[in-house]
């Protein structure tokens, strides 16, 4: 098995981890939160989402967020957008970095976004346009790569037909991204080779939920395949508002731990995120379900 000697991982705690939480955060404790992950050496959080309160109201005070929120020379604070009047607002906010998120599937997109698949890049095409003309580097996600919760498996040549379009947008990285926490090893390998036929590994980043406990397997699989960037959530944050079932995002202390362990550096502080997870895990009222946190004596 190949492992690389540096992995970044992009922390998206603060935002898909916490944009489906029922009770509602302050926006004291999501600054608290962000202070600790930057303090845990992360160098990608992404912080907040420029959608509408009504759909997400977690979300609600994304602009507050980014401006109490202390920052670190060479870190990247980035935000969610859904169209230009997120982008107008993220720009406002200071934002340098912003993310667009489409889906694989049509039925996904249509609950997600509203809109369908051709629909959604065509208004994507707007905010790349717009950030990029602004100096904002855009990353795009790509939603239910590994199936989708509506239509069953998507056809790898469907997810490699829609990565090359967001990558033809001007997008700087695309997260392949497992929604519903279907993936498993061994159709990682399939998934990417037509990716990587359409788009440059180099620019392709893995984005996993923990739904049936494979995530860490899937991370192995990607890393043998030589993807060397990861999505992760602090304490195993998260779940998807539109699709039925996910569990949380894969646990930043769960990937951190297999990482040390096989030598791989991150740059990022164990025991650090663990003091991040168990803050936010006191604001939230009910335990996350990372392995290595839940380990930690009480």
């Amino acid at each position: 098995m190949r492992i690389p000697g540096r992995v970044s991982i992009v922390e998206v705690g603060p935002r898909d981890g916490l944009q489906n939480e029922q009770s509602l955060i302050t926006t004291a404790d999501k600054i608290t939160f962000i202070d600790q992950l930057t303090a845990a050496g992360h160098r990608v959080i992404e912080v907040a989402a420029f959608v509408s309160p009504k759909w997400v109201p977690q979300m609600a005070d994304a602009s507050e967020v980014l401006a109490g929120i202390t920052r670190r020379d060479g870190m990247r604070y980035t935000a969610l957008v859904p169209n230009r009047a997120g982008l107008t607002r993220a720009m406002a906010a200071g934002v340098t970095e912003v993310a667009i998120f489409a889906a694989a599937s049509e039925t996904f997109s249509q609950r997600n976004l509203n809109q369908s698949i051709e629909a959604s890049l065509v208004t994507y095409a707007d905010v790349c346009r717009e950030a990029l003309a602004a100096g904002l580097r855009v990353r795009g996600y790509l939603s239910t790569c590994f199936g989708c919760p509506y239509e069953g498996a998507v056809a790898p040549t469907q997810v490699a037909a829609i990565a090359r379009r967001l990558f033809d947008l001007g997008v700087f990285e695309i997260a392949i991204s497992d929604t519903i926490g279907v993936a498993h090893p061994g159709q990682v390998p399939q998934v990417l080779d037509a990716v990587a036929a359409s788009v440059p590994l180099a620019q392709v980043a893995l984005h996993f939920h923990d739904t049936r406990g494979t995530a860490l397997a899937n991370v192995l699989a990607g890393l043998d395949y030589g993807v060397t960037t990861f999505d992760s959530a602090a304490g195993g944050l998260g779940g998807c508002p539109f699709a039925p079932g996910a569990a949380g995002n894969l646990a930043t202390e769960d990937l951190l731990y297999m990482l040390n362990g096989l030598g791989a550096e991150t740059g990022v502080d164990l025991s650090r995120v663990a003091t991040a997870s168990q803050f936010i895990q006191t604001c939230l009222g009910h335990r996350l379900p990372s392995r290595y946190l839940q380990s930690m004596p009480s």
